[in-house]
């Protein structure tokens, strides 16, 4: 049986977003986006990671979950839904950022949320090289972004690997997005869209070949 929802994951600067965008206008589908402009930490944050992690974290836990909770109201207009994020993987950013006192405080109000959250038909998960990610973060240009170093890329990189490595809640494809450019080129993105569209189970792995 096809997906209805795909949830789009991977490192910042991987493509989420714009696969996202791209599915949702070839499906015709309801699209829900992260919205990390609104969080007022986030500037902050980047430029003293460790002094904001836990203010930025939070905020980014409760929006993600009202975001959810109002995107997933009865819906007779459309048949698929695809989001650029999976609510779960919030948890690999506070693992990563919090110290051992903030965890403990942010896993007790995560776990009683995501009881809440709708899980999705399938996660795709988008990897890429290091390199390929600092590279598609420079040309976009994004004035929160320019404080990322070299070092947290790798670091979110090696998180997020870790992360779906252990990831078992519902479906999984794996895709190597390191050497394709599915924005750019259309048969590039269609061969995705066939991928991600048919029937799943389990963790799968998918490189496509260039």
């Amino acid at each position: 049986m096809e997906p209805k929802y795909v949830c789009i994951e991977g490192v910042i600067g991987v493509g989420k977003t714009s696969l996202t965008t791209l599915m949702g206008e070839y499906l015709d589908a309801l699209v829900i986006y992260e919205q990390p402009e609104e969080n007022p930490f986030l500037h902050d944050f980047y430029r003293e990671p460790r002094r904001f992690a836990f203010q930025t974290q939070l905020f980014f836990l409760l929006s993600r979950y009202r975001q959810q909770q109002e995107s997933f109201q009865p819906d007779l207009f459309h048949e698929y839904t695809v989001a650029d994020y999976l609510f779960a993987k919030d948890r690999i950013f506070a693992h990563l950022n919090l110290e051992d006192r903030e965890l403990f405080l942010y896993d007790r109000v995560a776990s009683l949320l995501e009881r809440d959250i709708p899980k999705p038909d399938l996660v795709v998960y988008l990897q890429s090289t290091n390199e390929r990610l600092l590279e598609n973060i420079r040309k976009r240009g994004r004035a929160y972004e320019k404080g990322m170093s070299a070092d947290y890329i790798k670091s979110l990189n090696e998180a997020y690997n870790r992360f779906f490595f252990h990831y078992n809640d519902t479906p999984l494809l794996v895709i190597n997005a390191t050497e394709i450019d599915f924005v750019n080129r259309r048969q590039d993105f269609l061969d995705l869209v066939s991928q991600i569209m048919r029937s799943h189970s389990g963790i799968e792995y998918y490189s496509p070949a260039r």
